[in-house]
């Protein structure tokens, strides 16, 4: 079965919107959507994101716009464990199956679809290929996911922590202190 979604959110911290269009198939994920951000500077982003089978990133391509600078761009990609960022291998992310794209709710599903977090109880910690906004350092990031109650799951990483409602197709409805999906 496939699930198309259109989402957008109120993303808190940036004091901005992201808008995105979800494509769920059974076992993989497709979308492509824009971020407006104000803080720490007005900024554009525009993404495209693909995963294989069980959820796993394949690519990650981002553009970033805004006034003070040139357009950024980001190819970031993921063959068996071992990622590359414009053509660059990133060795210290060997391993990692899923990207996050800071600020954006989307990217919290793949781990939580993956696993069925939203749904089932289990714990599971991740290496995640993190991605900065709006300067588009990657970094590596350990994250775990922690089922609460269903369509509840607890995100963390290092000292934060937050507890995120998610749909029942498992996208995030609300990241608290983040972002809110809106109506």
């Amino acid at each position: 079965m496939i699930t198309a979604i259109g989402s957008t959110w109120e993303v808190l911290e940036s004091r901005g919107y992201e808008t995105s269009w979800i494509t769920i198939g059974d076992r993989t994920l497709k979308a492509h959507g824009r971020v407006v951000g104000t803080v720490p500077q007005p900024y554009w982003i525009t993404y495209e994101l693909t995963t294989g089978d069980a959820f796993v990133t394949e690519r990650l391509r981002v553009t970033v716009e805004s006034p003070s600078a040139e357009p950024r761009e980001l190819d970031l990609r993921q063959d068996n464990g071992h990622w590359t960022a414009n053509g660059r291998h990133l060795p210290e992310l060997d391993g990692a199956l899923d990207c996050d794209l800071g600020l954006s709710p989307l990217t919290n599903a793949m781990p939580v679809l993956r696993h069925r977090l939203h749904q089932v109880p289990g714990e599971q910690e991740f290496l995640m290929a993190w991605v900065s906004v709006p300067d588009l350092t990657v970094r590596p990031s350990r994250q775990t996911y922690t089922h609460l109650a269903p369509a509840r799951v607890r995100y963390s990483a290092g000292d934060f922590r937050s507890d995120l409602t998610f749909d029942r197709d498992g996208v995030v409805l609300e990241y608290p202190g983040l972002a809110r999906r809106l109506p």
